[in-house]
C-alpha cells in the first residue's frame, strides 16, 4: 500500500493505493505544507493532479483506477453515485430506485464511501438538499463541494 497526503480547499486528504488502484481518500487532522508520502506512485500522482484540477475547476470527471472495498449493495450505490454528472445531484430515493434498495441503506452506503469526492457522495441529497456528509466539516464541506460544482448557489 502506498499513501500520499495532499492539501485541498476542504482540508488535507490522504490518498491510499493498493495493487495499482485508489482504495481510500481520508481527511487528515492538519493541513501539510505540501504533498507528503509516496509521490513516486503513478496512481497517487495522477489522483493528486486530478484532485488539484477538480478543486481549481478544470476537471469535471475523474479518470482513475478505483477499488473501493465494500459489500454488494455498497458497490452498487457507489457505482450509481459515480454516474451522477458534475454539477448535478440525485436524491437518496433516486439512487434507491436504481439499486433496488431502501433510501436509508443508500444513506448508509454513502456514509461508508471510502473514496469521497472522487466517488461523489456529496452529490446525493435528501429532500430540499438535506442529508448528511461523513467527510471532515460535515454538511459545510458537502455544501462547499456542491457550490464548487455549481449544483448549489451561494
Amino acid at each position: 500500500m502506498g499513501h500520499l497526503t495532499v492539501p485541498s480547499p476542504v482540508g488535507a486528504l490522504m490518498l491510499t493505493v493498493h495493487d495499482g488502484a485508489l482504495v481510500r481518500v481520508a481527511w487528515q487532522a492538519s493541513d501539510p505544507d505540501g504533498p507528503a508520502g509516496d509521490g513516486g506512485c503513478p496512481v497517487l500522482a495522477a489522483a493528486a493532479a486530478q484532485l488539484d484540477a477538480y478543486f481549481s475547476g478544470r476537471l469535471k470527471a475523474f479518470d482513475l483506477p478505483l477499488a473501493p472495498r465494500g459489500g454488494n449493495l455498497q458497490q452498487r450505490v457507489w457505482q450509481a453515485m459515480s454516474a451522477i454528472p458534475y454539477g448535478s445531484v440525485a436524491s437518496y430515493g433516486d439512487i434507491a430506485r436504481q439499486v433496488d434498495a431502501d433510501p436509508r441503506a443508500v444513506g448508509a452506503a454513502c456514509g461508508a464511501n471510502p473514496i469521497p469526492i472522487i466517488i461523489p457522495c456529496h452529490r446525493v441529497v435528501g429532500t430540499g438538499h438535506s442529508g448528511g456528509y461523513s467527510g471532515a466539516g460535515g454538511l459545510a464541506t458537502k455544501h462547499r463541494l456542491l457550490v464548487l460544482e455549481g449544483a448549489l448557489l451561494l
